[in-house]
């Protein structure tokens, strides 16, 4: 998977469209990602000794990496990822300005 914690990233596709956050958790067997403050929907708990009072609580759902772009932090602008291979290690890179991400 090209998307990493700590990512930067678009949203391009559903009801967050535009919205941009980090990438908090990324979840590889199902191909999904959590990003901070998006995709967002309300769950009722029921009174518990964490929240006593219970109620509406909300929770980031995890979306489709698909539905992802991730933002060059050189360039700042959506892009696709790319692969450079060195003598040591595989680095990623940005596509349009050919930075190391």
């Amino acid at each position: 998977m090209k998307i990493r914690t700590k990512d930067k990233v678009i949203i391009n596709k559903g009801k967050d469209i535009g919205k941009s956050g980090k990438v908090e958790r990324v979840i590889k067997k199902s191909g999904k990602v959590v990003v901070s403050g998006i995709n967002i929907y309300k769950k009722h708990g029921k009174p518990t000794k964490k929240n006593p009072k219970g109620g509406i609580i909300d929770i980031t759902m995890p979306m489709a990496v698909e539905n992802v772009t991730l933002v060059c932090p050189h360039c700042s602008k959506p892009t696709r990822i790319g692969y450079k291979v060195t003598k040591d290690n595989k680095v990623r890179i940005c596509k349009k300005c050919g930075d190391q991400i």
